[in-house]
C-alpha cells in the first residue's frame, strides 16, 4: 500500500486555528455556541478547536460528543455489529449555534446521520459543519462551512487521519493500492 502525507502535526495545528477564528468570526463569539465531534477523529478535533476558541474568550464553550453509527443509512453494509459508542450531550441544543466537527467529508452520509442524531437531543437554531479534510465526491448535497484543506482524491484512494491525545504522530495520509 502506498501513503501520500497531506497534513502533518504543524499544518493540523494551522487548520484548527484559522477554522476555529472563522467560526468566532461568523458565529460573533461564542454566544449559544456549541461543538458536537462526530466519532471517533472528530472528537479529538471538537475539543482542539474548543480549546482554541476557549484561549480566545474566557467563557466555555459547550461541547459534546455524537455517536452515528444506528443513523447511518448505510451501517448493515459496513458491518453486521457496529461499534457504538457514547453519545455525550449534556447541553441545551435548543437555539445553539452547534457546529458538528468530523475529520474528513466524502459522500455526506456521516454528515446526514450527524444531522438526524442531533435532531433527537433538539433543535439548533444553525448547524454549521467544521472538516478537517474535504475529498469531495459527495452523494448528498452537504458542504462543510469550515475547512482545514480540500483535497483531490481518486475513487481508489482512501484518506486517513491519524490524531491522537500525545500517542502517535497527527498526520493525514492519502493511501492507495
Amino acid at each position: 500500500m502506498k501513503q501520500r502525507t497531506l497534513m502533518r502535526k504543524h499544518d493540523i495545528d494551522l487548520a484548527l486555528q484559522r477554522i476555529a477564528l472563522q467560526i468566532l468570526e461568523k458565529n460573533a463569539g461564542t454566544s449559544h455556541l456549541a461543538i458536537v465531534g462526530i466519532h471517533t477523529c472528530g472528537v479529538f478535533l471538537a475539543r482542539k478547536l474548543r480549546a482554541i476558541i476557549g484561549a480566545h474568550f474566557a467563557q466555555a464553550v459547550d461541547y459534546g460528543t455524537l455517536d452515528i453509527n444506528l443513523y447511518r443509512d448505510d451501517w448493515s453494509l459496513v458491518s453486521q455489529n457496529p461499534v457504538v459508542r457514547t453519545t455525550d450531550i449534556t447541553f441545551e441544543v435548543d437555539g445553539a449555534n452547534l457546529i458538528l466537527v468530523d475529520d474528513v467529508i466524502f459522500t455526506g452520509r456521516t454528515i446526514r446521520a450527524a444531522m438526524d442524531a442531533i435532531m433527537d437531543y433538539g433543535r439548533p437554531r444553525t448547524v454549521q459543519l467544521a472538516v478537517l479534510v474535504d475529498r469531495g465526491g459527495r452523494e448528498l448535497p452537504i458542504q462543510p462551512d469550515y475547512t482545514g484543506l480540500g483535497a483531490a482524491v481518486l475513487p481508489n484512494e482512501r484518506i486517513t487521519v491519524r490524531l491522537g491525545d500525545g500517542h502517535g504522530e497527527n498526520v493525514v495520509v492519502i493511501e492507495s493500492e
